[in-house]
This record gives C-alpha cells, sequence and structure tokens, in this order.
C-alpha cells in the first residue's frame, strides 16, 4: 500500500492480510527504471541495476518520535459516525464527518477524553470505509440517532507510528510502516486507526500530527 500515486498494494497484503490505504490523487502508470550507463573505461560493460530506496520514516519526524513502537490500546467510550469514501477525497470526507460529530458533542454536552480518531474498518483499491470516532468521559444521556452511535474503540496489542505534515503525505509514512511490517515479519489485523494529536479541523493541514496504531495478532 500506502503509498501516493500508487493506488491500495495492501499493507504487505502478501503476508499480512490487510489492504491500506493508497491515498493517492491520481494512479500513474508503473515506469521501469533506467539503468545507469556504462562507465567511460569499460565501453559496453552492463550496468548494475539501482536498488530501490528503501522508504524512511516521516522526513518531519522529531526526536523521540515512536516508529513501530509496541504499546496497548485501551477501549474508549466513544461516539462515531460511520461511512465511506474514496482516496481522492479522504481528508475532505474525514473532516466533514468529524464536523458533523462536533455538532452533536456540543450540542450533548459531551466532555472528550482524548483525541479524535478514525477507525478504518475496511479498504480496497478505490476507497474506503470509516468510523469517525470521539473519545468521551461518559456515554451520552440521550442516546444519538440516524448515522452517529455509541460503541468502544479498539483495544490490544498494537504498534504506533507517528505522522507530521500534510494529510497527503501519509503515503510515504504507510510505505514506510509496510515495510517495518515486512521486515519484522509481523501479522496485522483487519483494521487500523488514525489519531489525531493535532485537530485536523483547526490545524493547518501541512502541521499535522497524526499517530497511527496498527493492531497486531
Amino acid at each position: 500500500m500506502f503509498f501516493r500515486c500508487a493506488l491500495c498494494v495492501g499493507l504487505a497484503a502478501a503476508s499480512i492480510g490487510l489492504a491500506v490505504p493508497q491515498r493517492a490523487y491520481a494512479q500513474q502508470p508503473a515506469q521501469t527504471p533506467t539503468a545507469p550507463a556504462a562507465k567511460p573505461d569499460a565501453p559496453g560493460a552492463p550496468a548494475a541495476p539501482s536498488a530501490p530506496a528503501t522508504p524512511k520514516p516521516d522526513a518531519n519526524a522529531q526526536p523521540g518520535d515512536p516508529f513501530g513502537e509496541d504499546t496497548t490500546l485501551a477501549a474508549k467510550q466513544i461516539v462515531y459516525l460511520k461511512g465511506s469514501g474514496n482516496w481522492d477525497s479522504a481528508f475532505e470526507t474525514i473532516t466533514g464527518a468529524f464536523k458533523k460529530l462536533r455538532t452533536y458533542v456540543d450540542k450533548e454536552g459531551l466532555k472528550a477524553d482524548g483525541p479524535a480518531m478514525t477507525i478504518f474498518t475496511a479498504t480496497d483499491d478505490t476507497g474506503f470505509q470509516f468510523e469517525a470516532a470521539v473519545p468521551v468521559a461518559d456515554a451520552p444521556k440521550n442516546p444519538p440517532h440516524g448515522e452517529i452511535a455509541t460503541g468502544k474503540s479498539p483495544e490490544g496489542r498494537a504498534l504506533k507510528f507517528v505522522h507530521r505534515g500534510s494529510y497527503d503525505g501519509l503515503d510515504n509514512t504507510y510505505e514506510a510502516i509496510t515495510n517495518y511490517l515486512d521486515e519484522k515479519r509481523l501479522e496485522a489485523k483487519d483494521v487500523f486507526i488514525e489519531q489525531y494529536v493535532t485537530d485536523p479541523l483547526s490545524t493547518s493541514e501541512d502541521n499535522l500530527v497524526i499517530n497511527v496504531f496498527v493492531p497486531i495478532k
């Protein structure tokens, strides 16, 4: 998966079975790398193929940012809005859901109990299904109706990764996560979580800080 402009290769699908977003805005045809020219002192010598660069953690990462930190998620009471969207408008879809949730939380006088999160429950090459969720200290007195519901956030063992920068830039972070899981031979569950350390409704998109949690089997 995971990297921009190559829609959904899957979170190391061959080894972990979870399709994770490619967040691409336009799918581009694959390009065959061009081999470097032979050295002048060895005419006609075959050029050695260039090894592909291994994706690295977010270039904006700060010292101490977790990348593959083993952690345990605790289930939290949440109010959430379930929906679906396409990768080419993922950020707009998700922030639109949070605007509706914020209106509901404010109307009911609920107290947030942690950062908002998106729980991705299914993905494919073109789109995704999700739950935009806000942890709350107490369940609402008036049960929500319509598209908003209450429940619990995922719990259990997970790996934590930090992304800093634009939402589109998550492609690079997810590509690095995929490679990390492959190298460690870890198997992920069919869900992953984006937790917004910075408020996606008020923070400049280029200054987002997002914790990505990948639950592990």
